[in-house]
């Protein structure tokens, strides 16, 4: 089915593109003409934690504010890209549960590193490459045009995951911790921490973070703490931000290796708030290991909100014309 030119009608448009993260959720409505007639922001999409009914219902919440700004009350497809939709299981659990809501004649779900992925390929370009996020958790994925992909269950310790925003925060507060206590070595971190809180030491600092004066979602400021200890030559902030590239570049050519592209030229498509934040060390260690350990890579930071990946997934969907691509990118980009 092509997209058409048309305006939505009363109560009809063509595309409702959804991404919702872990901790935050983008949608927007479109015409067939590319033309966003509506959007929303809302919070985090959690099922793990809150529950599939739940974190569909504040789900709905932004997508109704989206519907009400376009002015329509459903669309011709759906295209989701889930935070938490690690298994074929959940992808289906989440679909029947979007689906139940009727906003779409069809509807499409996918974990949202796929929206990154797709979000750095050019329009009518093969599904070929592969995606790291880094925001809140940490994620890989690879397609290649015959279908195949490459994924990582990425819900964890136990399925042996490390980094993602959260992580690094706990990870600096464990050495900050023990550097204070002389359990450690001595870092940075210690001052840095706490002083970001306005606080005079760890000790304080984890006192009010485990009688919630200070609120646990606010340990994701301390990400960015741990990045400036670490440009100022902290040795311990330095070994953590490392240890983030080598994990990121091992789920890169692991999936690339998994896919057949590991000596072929292919994208790696590096996304989500840690990776797009311009960190120099970071972003120096990462390219330089992938050009030694995947030599025909080539390495892209996606900028772009990732709720252009979920669009640009419908779009694909729906069938549309080189023109509307350009406009979608436009408009995000």
């Amino acid at each position: 089915m092509g997209l058409t030119n048309d305006a939505p009608t009363a109560d009809t448009a063509a595309l409702l593109a959804v991404d919702a993260g872990n901790s935050k959720t983008d949608v927007a409505v479109l015409t067939g003409d590319g033309r966003v007639v509506g959007a929303a922001r809302g919070g985090g999409f959690r099922p793990p934690a809150v529950g599939v009914r739940a974190a569909v219902d504040s789900l709905a919440e932004t997508v109704g504010r989206a519907l009400a700004e376009a002015e329509v009350t459903g669309v011709r497809h759906v295209a989701a890209c889930l935070a938490n939709a690690d298994f074929p299981v959940e992808e289906r659990e989440l679909a029947d549960a979007l689906r139940e809501r009727g906003w779409g004649a069809t509807l499409s779900v996918r974990n949202d590193t796929f929206a990154i992925l797709r979000a750095g390929l050019p329009a009518g370009a093969e599904p070929r490459g592969v995606a790291v996020v880094c925001g809140a958790g940490i994620n890989c994925v690879g397609m290649t045009p015959d279908g195949r992909t490459a994924r990582f269950p990425a819900i964890g310790r136990i399925s042996g995951d490390w980094g993602g925003g959260w992580g690094l925060a706990e990870e600096a507060l464990w050495y900050a911790a023990r550097a204070e206590d002389g359990r450690g070595e001595p870092t940075e971190l210690a001052r840095t921490l706490p002083a970001h809180f306005g606080l005079p030491s760890m000790y304080a600092l984890i006192e009010a973070l485990h009688l919630k004066r200070i609120a646990p979602a606010l340990k994701h400021e301390l990400t960015p703490v741990l990045f400036t200890t670490a440009a100022s030559g902290d040795r311990l902030a330095r070994a953590i931000v490392d240890r983030l590239a080598d994990e990121v570049v091992a789920m890169a050519t692991v999936a690339l290796n998994r896919l057949g592209l590991l000596t072929e030229p292919a994208p790696v498509l590096l996304g989500g708030s840690v990776l797009a934040a311009g960190h120099p060390d970071l972003d120096h260690r990462i390219r330089s290991l992938l050009e030694a350990k995947a030599p025909k890579a080539t390495v892209r930071v996606i900028t772009a909100r990732p709720v252009l990946g979920a669009v640009l997934l419908g779009l694909d969907e729906l069938g549309t014309a080189d023109e509307v691509y350009r406009k979608v990118r436009t408009h995000y980009e």
